[in-house]
């Protein structure tokens, strides 16, 4: 097996936040080095913004819909940046946004398009937030049947 043909379909996960970004472009190099299929990938997480200790849901009415067509933004920028370095790069490229569980959603698609390599970010969106929801990288590299590639934060 060479390595021209391993890595020929590759996933990269992306929340838009810089870290995400850099994973981009590691990827997308990576993705041109093996002349690779990329799926960009962008989960929306609707349950990101509930706190975990609630035993009821809160009504947030029209403020949620405000909510979700903001998450709804974030995800489109960050495909468009996914599909803007793609072009520059000439690579064959699709970008995704799923509802769903961030972990969850990136391992189920990555056996669903048979991805050979994800790769993602070692931090996504940081603070109280993560420290609440837990490391989707870390689930991701745990839980994943494919290659999993983490870029580590630029200084």
């Amino acid at each position: 097996m060479t390595l021209n043909n391993t890595y020929q379909v590759i996933l990269i996960a992306t929340d838009g936040s810089k870290c995400s970004q850099h994973a981009v472009l590691h990827g997308m190099e990576l993705a041109k080095l093996m002349g690779a299929k990329v799926y960009a990938l962008y989960v929306l997480d609707k349950n990101a913004y509930v706190p975990p200790t609630l035993e009821a849901p809160i009504y947030l009415g029209s403020k949620w819909d405000i909510m979700e067509e903001t998450l709804r933004q974030e995800g489109d920028n960050a495909i468009q940046y996914a599909n803007n370095v793609a072009q520059s790069k000439g690579i064959d490229f699709e970008g995704v946004v799923i509802e769903g569980n961030p972990a969850n959603v990136i391992l189920e698609f990555a056996e669903q398009k048979k991805v050979n390599m994800i790769v993602m970010g070692t931090l996504g969106k940081g603070g109280l937030e993560r420290f609440l929801l837990g490391s989707v990288t870390d689930k991701v590299v745990r839980h994943s049947k494919r290659s999993v590639l983490v870029v580590k934060e630029e200084n």
